[in-house]
């Protein structure tokens, strides 16, 4: 099967099965949005000549390596080698599938999508609808049902206008079996799709399902671009002391919900924490809604779960300030709690806000709103609130207390990631303990040593690998350069395969590209009338890629994802390497790449010969071997006197 265009083939990539529906809609997003404007929204990007440059979101590196090019609307890593349009970057950003992404930047583009046959839909989409429709459902019978009168009272009482009941969806379910399972089948869903949507449970005792959530306020839980992916539930106060099933009761694990990737509100909240450069995490959903309805909507909560580092990846998208706004009993043990421990060691700054008379956010919101942001003001970094606690329940006139305090606040500080804050608090602790700061050094590295054989991977083997694989890697970067030289300047295409060979190219793919672009030239640019014309522009990636697509038959999705993936990689190299050279820069250049290409493939060609050499040496009659000795000695002889020519 061939494909028409390059386009398609990258369509095919998403796996949407339903594509043909989908085309007109994704090159219309495209034609209307701006790629530098669309990653500017996660991160922060700087000119670099006429593309954009930033550190990664996808891997660690001090130095940038992520590009984007504004006039091609594209991006590529160069340090982890992700690459790709705007669909791409929304999709590992969000990780969420090409539709959503679709919908999305659909909203953004102020494109309307049309409606989808449900036949023609993935599982996870279906499951999407469902919990939507639920929602809405759940949320009319509170405001509507004489069955929720109770539930609507309760959430009056506990200060929640119309208005915010509406925005945050809230809902009530029925104290009945099978009331939601019914509903939903009126809408074509079958049981096994209300199960896997988290919405129903197996019958302990005969077959079939009831449903999951009785009798119990609903709050929608959705992830960060506003789609419900579960539920969160009260149940009635009245019921509180005979329900066997706890006070709150989440969506499972489901296809849509993993609690660990989930910050309630944080669809809501996000716009404000990017504009104030700060997050307030809290416990509960009252508190994060509470806090919104009296204006304070930078406030987010996990869903029953400890903090995850995918978490606080999502938090850092929007800043790298995070206050902690929780009981302050727990408060005291967040160095132990492993997620707080993991965020210590990023980039992103803790505060932890002490609530006055120890009440929660939502209490003391509805109490003294005046005074919350005053209290937010005067929220602690982290290490000074864990030093204050520890101060106050210690007498540092007594030894067994200067111990005590070094087993408390030695395992906070040893989990900090900058050294500067590490020295800067074990000097404090020095001081304050009257201890020297050389036994606390030594005492905190070897509890860093205990924690390195524990968790870590041996650092000088990973050292070591990393070298070998840059050794290896070498003259695969340098064919890439060459390749995003000519491609830049196609004028120099015929010097170069003059002088180069195909095998001297390092790296399948790129020696796939070599020949082929090679042919290109000769089929295609050279029969060209304006010549001179095309010459003085680079060679379009796209036509490229659309040409070589209808000469050959690709041998499987992954090969050919991998292909594009280079096309637009070499595509940015050219521009972010040798956008401004002249002709005389690019030959010498050219030149210097060809040089070392060729020694490393006489070099290597030496080296088999050699072993070849050796093994014919070995045998103890020759007589048959004699000429193809002879053969290999002399070949032997004209690569090193071509290398010492190189050299």
């Amino acid at each position: 099967m061939k494909f028409s265009t390059r386009k398609s083939i990258r369509r095919q990539t998403h796996k949407i099965h339903y594509f043909f529906i989908m085309q007109n809609f994704s090159e219309e997003i495209k034609s209307k949005l701006d790629i530098v404007e669309i990653i500017r929204e996660y991160i922060q990007l700087k000119a670099a000549g006429i593309n954009f440059r930033a550190v990664c979101p996808f891997h660690h590196e001090k130095t940038p390596s992520f590009i984007v090019s504004p006039e091609k609307q594209i991006w590529h890593c160069f340090g982890c080698g992700k690459g790709g349009d705007i669909f791409s970057f929304v999709m590992e950003m969000e990780n969420i599938n090409f539709i959503e992404a679709l919908k999305i930047l659909a909203s953004k583009a102020g494109v309307v999508l049309k409606k989808i046959d449900p036949q023609l839909t993935s599982q996870r989409n279906r499951l999407l609808d469902i919990v939507e429709i639920t929602s809405k459902y759940f949320h009319k019978i509170l405001i509507s049902s004489a069955l929720a009168e109770q539930a609507r009272q309760y959430l009056k009482n506990r200060g929640l206008t119309e208005k915010t009941i509406n925005n945050w969806q809230i809902g009530y379910s029925l104290d009945k079996w099978d009331h939601l399972i019914i509903f939903l089948k009126n809408y074509g869903f079958n049981e096994n799709e209300i199960f896997l949507a988290g919405l129903s449970v197996k019958k302990e005792r005969s077959s079939g399902f009831i449903d999951r959530f009785r009798n119990r306020i609903m709050f929608p839980l959705s992830d960060v671009n506003g789609s419900i992916v579960g539920f969160s539930s009260r149940i009635m106060p009245d019921k509180e002391a005979i329900e066997k099933f706890g006070k709150y009761i989440n969506t499972p694990q489901t296809a849509l919900y993993d609690k660990s990737k989930i910050l309630f509100g944080l669809d809501k909240a996000k716009i404000t924490i990017k504009k104030e450069d700060a997050a307030i995490l809290v416990e509960g959903q009252m508190d994060v809604i509470t806090a919104h309805q009296a204006g304070f909507t930078n406030v987010i909560a996990t869903s029953g779960t400890a903090l995850t580092i995918d978490q606080i990846t999502m938090i850092k998208r929007y800043s790298t300030n995070l206050l902690l706004a929780f009981d302050m009993d727990k408060a005291g043990d967040l160095a132990t709690e492993r997620g707080i421990a993991q965020t210590m060691q990023t980039e992103i700054n803790i505060k932890i806000i002490e609530i006055p008379q120890g009440k929660d956010p939502d209490e003391f919101i509805k109490t003294q709103p005046d005074e919350w942001l005053n209290v937010v003001a005067r929220a602690k970094p982290v290490m000074q609130y864990y030093f204050d606690k520890t101060f106050i329940k210690l007498n540092f006139d007594q030894y067994n207390d200067k111990r005590q305090a070094i087993k408390i606040l030695l395992p906070v500080i040893v989990k900090l990631g900058s050294k500067i804050e590490q020295d800067y608090w074990l000097k404090q602790l020095s001081q304050i303990i009257n201890i020297t700061e050389a036994i606390l050094q030594e005492a905190l590295e070897e509890l860093r040593k205990k924690l390195k054989n524990s968790t870590l991977i041996n650092v000088d083997n990973q050292l070591a690998d990393n070298n070998q694989l840059i050794k290896q890697n070498r003259e695969e970067m340098l064919s890439e350069l060459l390749l995003a030289l000519i491609i830049k300047q196609p004028m120099q295409i015929e010097y170069v395969a003059n002088r180069v060979g195909p095998d001297e190219i390092v790296g399948e793919i790129n020696q796939l590209i070599y020949r082929s672009l090679i042919i290109y030239y000769n089929e295609i640019i050279k029969t060209l009338t304006d010549q001179q014309d095309v010459f003085s522009r680079e060679i379009n990636c796209q036509d490229f890629g659309d040409w070589l697509n209808k000469q050959q038959e690709p041998t499987n999705q992954q090969q050919l994802v991998v292909y594009l993936n280079k096309l637009d990689r070499l595509a940015i190299l050219a521009d972010k390497d040798f956008y401004n050279y002249s002709l005389e820069q690019a030959k010498a250049e050219i030149i210097n790449i060809i040089n070392v290409l060729k020694k490393n493939y006489l070099s290597n060609r030496l080296k088999n010969i050699t072993k070849l050499i050796s093994q014919i040496e070995k045998v103890n009659t020759i007589h048959n071997k004699e000429e193809e000795l002879k053969s290999l000695l002399e070949e032997f002889q004209t690569l090193a006197e071509e290398i010492k020519e190189i050299n």
